[in-house]
């Protein structure tokens, strides 16, 4: 929440580092170790943490990890679904998606338009 006092935060390089927080959750999710789990959580966690002005309380934290896990969870599968429809595998298409994040936020060509896409 801003008080107008702080400076404004890029939107581009905000939602990037959002997205590649959830699809590092979705890449955890496709790993049986629970410490990758644990450390997309804090991950994520983190990086909204850098993106708010005011720090969360225990209930937002709560409400940010069941949402991650929601987008990390439909990440995982449509990941899974589209590495099966090219013979590829998940991790390639994760991969593929954070490419394309990056990408575009250094300005580059839309997510569609990444090699591979």
């Amino acid at each position: 929440m801003s008080t107008g006092t702080e400076p404004e935060g890029d939107p581009q390089a905000d939602a990037t580092q959002s997205g590649l927080a959830v699809i590092a959750e979705a890449t955890a999710l496709r790993d049986d170790d629970p410490e990758v789990s644990l450390a997309a959580r804090e991950n994520l966690l983190d990086t909204v943490d850098d993106l708010v002005d005011e720090p969360l309380t225990p209930r937002q934290e709560e409400v940010v990890e069941a949402v991650a896990v929601a987008g990390g969870s439909l990440t995982a599968g449509l990941s899974g679904a589209l590495a099966r429809e090219r013979r590829s595998r998940p991790e390639d298409v994760l991969t593929g998606a954070a490419a394309a994040l990056l990408n575009t936020g250094r300005g580059g060509d839309a997510p569609g338009d990444a090699p591979g896409a």
